[in-house]
């Protein structure tokens, strides 16, 4: 079913077009009423027309008013200010299209009109070393837009690029030879008991010793040739560090398939020898490069995106073609999404540009969308207390424990595995939350103790409506969920109605969710819901009425919420509540 404001806009367009003919229309017609006083929708087209018409925006807005034919839909249509247009939906309009929505399992959200394959790459962690916080943001944010997608009909293949090859694994093979040269005679024999101090060790010394780091430049460039002895240790650090990854991710609800840089290893030659071949790649003081138009270096001289080092070694921007060429040649894609963070931007905008030049894929067809970092509560990036970097995992781990101490301040007699159970959808909720309620591309500060604030944008204020609403079911002892499509909505109090209109624009936030990809306008909408709940649990009495028809209601209203908040948090990987 159309959105609210689509509805609207299917009326404004003709009667805009007749009053205006050969002016062309604004894309963007009706929105929200930022004042409800005005009206439940409110529409500028007479303004953003007014130019191109040659009219007064005002006595255009009158014309267009005449021309409408809105009379199913809405009560009042008036004009306000310099000719904003206002429209009041009818009551029983707004009740039916609640009530065809809320009869659709997808609440009245139709999928696609044209489905598509679609890469999503995301999360793409570094190997040799465990996940730390810098990783979060790309792994949610892209399972969450891959649920978005995925519920609009598309195929989804959800990459996780690891960083298994390049100079790290060069500099932990190095270090095996010198520390323990026999694991390079049988791998079977080496184990990694600690991933991070075998990090930490080689690290010093690449940065120490500039023999060392050579030596290690050499070992990336035998492991790209496919040493067996160098690619048996390469394969127990990388087994090793997976192991770590997935369990985040078992923790996170994360589905993702592993597809590392080591995938397109074979490829690599391909790609510079048809860069070459088309004449695009270029030799440049020994390396082999992209000149790609109007990207200059601090003294304004041509600058080349290296595709080749000196050495014949090969660098992301190889691997990151290979890849584009191969999503969009052998899988097929239709479109492909990158998420990393915002200081990538530069580096993919050359590697579509030059895919695109090269004939291996279209660049609108290919996005990258960049995130902000994850800072402390000071404002300063994300740190332990000692000024380490802080895993993942600990991250977590942390988030439940706190989770689990509120759980016992707000619900002392319940079971343990009660409070283990909010412990867990809190906490690991409650992370995904407080990430996904800012704008992907903007720095935010993470804060625990706004994290599980029980008031405000959090996961555990929502998740406590959509409890709020199971309790009524259980006090009620009925199944409130079966009262929808078989009781009338019978709203009589300012909260009802007002509730009644957020769940109503639903299927409009959804639309700009997808448009934009936009996790945070979700958990807005949300947010919103959770907030109109609350005042109507507060002013409108349910459960000792007597007057059952408006019992059942406002019983069949708590119903329809609990549905929206359900599927919105299921769109971002986060489960519902039944008690908190």
């Amino acid at each position: 079913m159309q959105s609210l404001p689509s509805l609207l806009a299917a009326r404004i367009q003709p009667a805009l077009a007749q009053v205006c003919p050969g002016a062309p229309l604004p894309a963007q017609l009706v929105f929200p009423a930022a004042n409800p006083q005005f009206g439940d929708y409110q529409c500028n087209a007479a303004m953003s027309a007014a130019k191109a018409a040659g009219k007064n925006p005002r006595a255009l807005a009158q014309e267009i008013v005449a021309a409408l034919k809105v009379s199913d839909l809405c009560s009042s249509v008036d004009i306000a200010g310099p000719g904003f247009i206002n429209f009041k939906l009818k009551p029983e309009f707004l009740l039916g299209y609640v009530g065809d929505m809320l009869s659709s399992p997808r609440l009245g959200i139709d999928q696609a009109a044209v489905t598509q394959r679609i890469v999503v790459d995301f999360s793409g962690p570094n190997l040799a070393k465990e996940m730390h916080v810098g990783h979060l943001r790309s792994t949610i944010i892209g399972d969450s837009i891959s649920r978005f997608l995925e519920f609009e009909g598309h195929e989804v293949l959800r990459v996780n690029h690891v960083g298994d090859w390049g100079t790290q694994f060069g500099m932990l093979i190095q270090y095996i030879r010198e520390s323990n040269p026999e694991a390079l005679e049988d791998a079977s024999k080496f184990a990694i008991s600690d991933l991070e101090e075998f990090y930490r060790a080689s690290k010093k010394r690449f940065d120490e010793n500039p023999e060392f780091a050579d030596a290690s430049r050499r070992a990336v460039v035998a492991l790209q040739s496919g040493d067996p002895a160098t690619l048996a240790v390469w394969k127990v650090f990388c087994d090793e560090s997976l192991k770590h990854c997935h369990a985040i991710y078992r923790d996170l609800d994360i589905r993702i398939e592993d597809r590392g840089e080591s995938f397109y290893n074979d490829d690599l030659a391909k790609v510079v020898t048809e860069l070459k071949e088309k004449g695009l790649a270029v030799q440049a003081e020994g390396a082999w490069g992209v000149f790609l138009p109007g990207r200059k270096n601090e003294k304004d001289e041509p600058l080349a995106t290296i595709v080749q080092k000196s050495d014949g070694g090969y660098i992301y921007a190889t691997t990151d073609l290979a890849a584009v060429r191969h999503r969009f040649g052998t899988l097929k894609a239709d479109r492909v999404i990158i998420i990393t963070d915002n200081r990538q931007a530069d580096h993919f905008s050359q590697v579509f540009e030059i895919a695109d030049t090269a004939g291996w894929a279209d660049k609108s067809k290919s996005t990258h969308i960049g995130f902000g970092m994850m800072l402390g509560a000071d404002g300063k990036p994300f740190k332990t207390r000692t000024g380490g970097t802080v895993k993942l995992k600990d991250l977590l781990i942390e988030a439940e424990e706190r989770a689990l101490a509120l759980a016992k301040q707000l619900s002392a007699d319940f079971s343990d595995e009660d409070h283990k159970l909010i412990a867990k959808v809190a906490g690991i909720g409650g992370v995904k939350y407080s990430d996904l309620s800012h704008g992907i591309a903007t720095d935010y500060k993470f804060d625990f103790d706004k994290m599980l604030a029980t008031d405000g944008n959090t996961a555990i204020y929502v998740l406590m409506t959509y409890a709020r609403t199971r309790g009524l079911a259980r006090k009620a002892g009925l199944e409130i969920d079966a009262l929808i499509g078989k009781v009338t909505i019978r709203p009589e109090t300012e909260q009802e109605w007002r509730l009644l209109k957020t769940i109503a624009a639903t299927p409009a936030v959804w639309q700009r969710v997808v448009e934009d990809l936009a996790p945070n306008a979700l958990l807005a909408h949300l947010y919103e819901l959770a907030r109109d709940f609350g005042a109507f649990w507060n002013a409108c009495p349910t459960l000792k009425l007597e007057d059952q028809e408006l019992k059942n209601s406002r019983l069949a209203l708590a119903a329809a919420v609990a549905r929206v908040i359900k599927w919105g948090l299921s769109m971002v990987g986060i489960p519902v509540l039944e008690k908190v």
